[in-house]
C-alpha cells in the first residue's frame, strides 16, 4: 500500500510518501481500504513536525478517513461496507488515514449514513463533525435561532466554515470572524450574515463589554475567545473546541456570574458513538448540497505535505480533501 509515512531523525520530521506492506499495519480488528481522506490543522502540525502530535516513530498521519471494509472480525461490518473514522487518536499513536489501508477497532468507525458518500463525508470530516458538535451544544445550551446573533471565529478554517452553513441552514443569524479580508465573499455564501476582521478584536477586553451575542463557536482561543465571553448576551452559551490563537484564556469570572453564561469545551476525539452517529445522520440531513462544492478543494497524496505547511501559514481556506485513491 502507498502511505504517507512519518519518520523522525535528528528531532526532525520527514514525511515521504512510500510503498509499505499491509502486513505493517498495527492491530485492529477491521481492515478498510481508504478512498478519501482530508488534511486538518492537526494533521499539518504532525507532518511538519511543528507540534508534538506524534510521539512514535514512523507513524503514518491523518486523523480521519472514509472507506470500504476490506476484511472485519466485528460482526457489526460487512466486506464492502462504506465506514467513517475520526478521531480515537487515529494518526497520532496510531496509524492513520493517509494511506491506501488502515486497520482499526471497530469500536471507533461509524457506518455510514444515507444521503452521504465517501467524499461528502471526508469534504465533512473531523473538522465538520467538530462544528456539528459545537452545534448540538449551542441547542443543548438553549440557544434558538430567534434568541439573537451567533458567533464563529475563525470562520475560514474547516470547522468555522461548517458551522457557518449548518448555523445558517438551521435558521440561525451568523456572524464571522475571519482573519483574511479576502474570505468575505465566500463566508457570506456559505451563510455569514456579517464578517468581520480578527484584528482589532483580539486586544485585551474589559471583564464585561456590551452584550451581542447569543452564542458563540470558537476555534481561536486567548484573548479572542476571552473577549467573545464579554460580549456573551445573558443565558449565552460559547462552544469552544481549538486554540489556533492559542491555549490560555486570559478572562474572569464576570461574564459567568452575572449574565449567565456557559462556556462548554467540545472534544471530537472520544466522543461516544452514540452521539456520533446522531452528528453524523444530523450532518448528512442538514448541509446544503452547495457546501460540498463551495467548502472544499481536493488534492493528491503526494501533495500533502506542501498543503500541510500551506495550511500552516494561514494559506488554506475551508477543508482539504485528499484522494487516496
Amino acid at each position: 500500500m502507498r502511505a504517507l509515512l512519518l519518520e523522525q531523525q535528528d528531532d526532525q520530521t520527514l514525511a515521504h510518501i512510500k510503498d509499505i506492506g499491509s502486513d505493517s499495519l498495527p492491530e485492529g480488528d477491521v481492515t478498510v481500504d481508504i478512498n478519501w481522506s482530508s488534511l486538518n490543522y492537526k494533521d499539518a502540525l504532525a507532518i511538519t513536525g511543528k507540534g508534538k502530535i506524534v510521539r512514535n516513530f514512523p507513524m503514518v498521519p491523518g486523523i480521519d478517513f472514509a472507506g470500504t471494509v476490506r476484511h472485519s472480525r466485528d460482526d457489526r461490518f460487512k466486506e464492502g461496507q462504506s465506514v467513517v473514522l475520526t478521531g480515537w487518536g487515529v494518526g497520532e499513536y496510531h496509524w492513520g488515514g493517509l494511506a491506501e489501508q488502515a486497520r482499526v477497532s471497530g469500536e471507533w468507525l461509524v457506518p455510514l449514513p444515507n444521503g452521504l458518500d465517501e467524499r461528502k463525508a471526508m469534504i465533512i470530516g473531523t473538522a465538520g463533525f467538530t462544528a456539528m458538535l459545537c452545534v448540538m451544544a449551542l441547542e443543548e445550551g438553549g440557544v434558538h435561532p430567534d434568541d439573537g446573533d451567533i458567533l464563529v471565529t475563525g470562520a475560514s478554517g474547516g470547522v468555522g466554515s461548517t458551522a457557518i452553513a449548518l448555523l445558517a441552514a438551521l435558521g440561525y443569524r451568523v456572524t464571522a470572524i475571519s482573519g483574511r479580508d479576502s474570505n468575505t465573499e465566500y463566508l457570506k455564501a456559505l451563510g455569514a450574515k456579517e464578517v468581520m476582521s480578527r484584528d482589532g478584536y483580539i486586544d485585551t477586553p474589559r471583564p464585561l463589554e456590551k452584550q451581542l451575542w447569543a452564542g458563540a463557536v470558537d476555534t481561536v482561543g486567548d484573548k479572542l475567545l476571552a473577549r467573545v465571553l464579554a460580549q456573551m448576551n445573558y443565558n449565552g452559551t460559547v462552544a469552544a473546541c481549538g486554540l489556533a490563537g492559542g491555549y490560555q484564556l486570559p478572562t474572569t469570572v464576570m461574564p459567568f456570574i452575572l449574565r449567565n453564561v456557559r462556556l462548554q469545551g467540545v472534544d471530537s476525539v472520544h466522543t461516544p458513538l452514540h452521539r456520533r452517529q446522531t452528528a453524523w445522520e444530523r450532518l448528512a440531513g442538514i448541509l446544503p448540497d452547495s457546501f460540498y462544492q463551495q467548502a472544499t478543494h481536493e488534492i493528491a497524496l503526494e501533495q500533502a505535505p506542501a498543503t500541510a505547511a500551506a495550511l500552516l501559514n494561514n494559506q488554506i481556506t475551508g477543508r482539504t480533501l485528499v484522494k487516496i485513491r
